[in-house]
């Protein structure tokens, strides 16, 4: 059986996913078992996709209009199709073209595969070596203080005044913690 899916990313995008429904009963699907999601590809929860994964069985194929409708990356999508294939689920790209109940499209699939995985490994080393060069320079990684060194002064020198953290927090517009931060920062600065 043809089960399809399709997504869009916005709900201003409803055209697009008319189009796709269209298509996919083009491709053969029922019209009653086309699943759709109205999301961002970037995000990791997909409730029409995991419908049309849990109503389908062995030998039947999932259909799809193009490749990135499946994952945010290519390893998220070659790792869909894997999963799929390990359940003898098929899948139907309609463009580019490619059926995994086709054996030189299995091939594809794997090469695919491989090459999302050494992207992966090839970031994984760019992110350790961008973090190596970053503190070799003292930069630290995170997110910039919310006070500035100035206010931190000026903070810790109200805390010590005899003002409550919340007040000295109220102050500022951040929180407790924020505070409590900056003045580890300062006292930290004072000492080095």
């Amino acid at each position: 059986m043809f089960i399809g899916y399709a997504r869009v990313s916005t709900a201003r995008q409803g055209q697009s996913l008319d189009t796709q429904r269209d298509a996919l009963i083009d491709a053969g699907c029922d019209p009653q078992r086309i699943y759709t999601d109205t999301i961002s590809g970037t995000q990791w929860q997909r409730p029409g996709l995991d419908d049309a994964l849990a109503y389908m069985r062995p030998n039947d194929t999932l259909v799809v209009t193009r490749l990135d409708r499946l994952g945010r990356n290519l390893l998220e999508t070659v790792t869909t199709i894997a999963d799929l294939a390990d359940r003898d689920i098929n899948v139907k790209v309609l463009e580019p073209a490619l059926d995994t109940s086709r054996p030189a499209d299995k091939v594809v699939v794997n090469v695919m595969a491989s090459l999302a995985e050494w992207e992966r490994d090839l970031l994984v080393e760019r992110t350790r070596e961008g973090v190596a060069h970053a503190r070799a320079q003292g930069r630290v990684a995170g997110p910039k203080p919310k006070l500035s060194d100035e206010q931190a002064e000026v903070a810790k020198e109200l805390v010590e005044g005899g003002k409550s953290i919340s007040a000295v927090a109220r102050t500022f517009g951040v929180s407790r913690p924020t505070i409590y931060r900056a003045i580890q920062r300062v006292g930290a600065d004072e000492s080095a």
